[in-house]
């Protein structure tokens, strides 16, 4: 079984930050990709940024510049620094990985539950 726990969301005004965490858990073998998507009120679900494990990274424009993804690949755990937050980052938050558990042959993509982030004008 393989487990994706988030945690850091909340309500901030705008111009703030926020840390998120995500931790996975279970018999991994290896990691790919990590990385963050957000859902906002009446929108598709739409990428944030992600980490492979090469540790190189790739940024939705709208967050270029104001959010930081890194990984502890030891902990098996993705992070989201998100500073100058604006409205329109408000949403719920999914991180999701790339894995390679045992008893299986190949990668399969894992999510997080989902932690709300709230940015107050």
């Amino acid at each position: 079984q393989v487990q994706l726990v988030e945690s850091g969301g909340g309500l901030v005004q705008a111009g703030g930050s926020l840390r998120l965490s995500c931790a996975a858990s279970g018999t991994i073998l290896s990691i790919n990709d990590m990385g963050w998507y957000r859902q906002a009120p009446g929108k598709q679900r739409e990428s944030v940024a992600v980490i492979p494990s090469d540790g190189t990274t790739n940024y939705a424009d709208s967050v270029k510049g104001r959010f930081t993804i890194s990984r502890d690949n030891a902990k098996n755990t993705v992070y989201l620094q998100m500073n100058s937050l604006k409205p329109e980052d408000t949403g719920v938050y999914y991180c999701y990985a790339d894995l390679h558990r045992w008893g299986r042959g190949k990668y399969d993509t894992y999510w997080g539950q989902g932690t709300q982030v709230t940015v107050s004008s």
